[in-house]
């Protein structure tokens, strides 16, 4: 049976890494190196990604990683949900043939949700660094019902 993965967002071209900022409201992040960045947002997805164990941010190369202040109406409809923090966009490592597929996955990280959400700095911290690891699980071919399944199990053994 094939990974439950996120459905790619219609008429939206793939896009690589680009080595530009492109205009604030959607730019890539360059998770390994290059300019800090004067945008708050933007360096609590560093960190997240910098506080990734090796063995994951080494297999990340392929993966775009873009923050957009919010979520089109077309990424919206792709995953049936009316909010939206993240998008994992691709086929996941796991898939037959990941690593020779024409189109670069993509995680997009949305800005304004997350300000809406998380309203003090710490809370903000925590809700990017959850969803940068949730969508990078996406990316590792972890389906939104076990990474539930896994916060469920983590959950029960923290109230012991």
């Amino acid at each position: 049976m094939p990974p439950d993965i996120d459905p790619p967002a219609e008429s939206e071209p793939a896009e690589s890494e680009p080595a530009e900022r492109q205009p604030a409201d959607s730019f890539a992040v360059d998770p390994f190196g290059g300019d800090e960045s004067a945008d708050p947002f933007e360096a609590l997805v560093l960190a997240a990604l910098d506080s990734l164990p090796d063995v994951f941010r080494e297999r990340l190369g392929s993966v775009a990683i873009v923050i957009e202040d919010e979520a089109s109406a077309n990424q919206l409809a792709s995953v049936r949900a009316p909010g939206l923090l993240g998008l994992y966009t691709g086929v996941p490592r796991t898939a037959w043939g990941a690593d020779h597929v024409a189109l670069a996955s993509k995680i997009t990280i949305f800005r304004g949700p997350h300000l809406r959400q998380y309203r003090d700095p710490d809370s903000l911290a925590r809700g990017v660094t959850n969803t940068v690891r949730h969508e990078i699980a996406h990316h590792f071919g972890i389906s939104d019902a076990r990474l539930e399944e896994l916060a469920r199990e983590r959950h029960h053994r923290g109230a012991r």
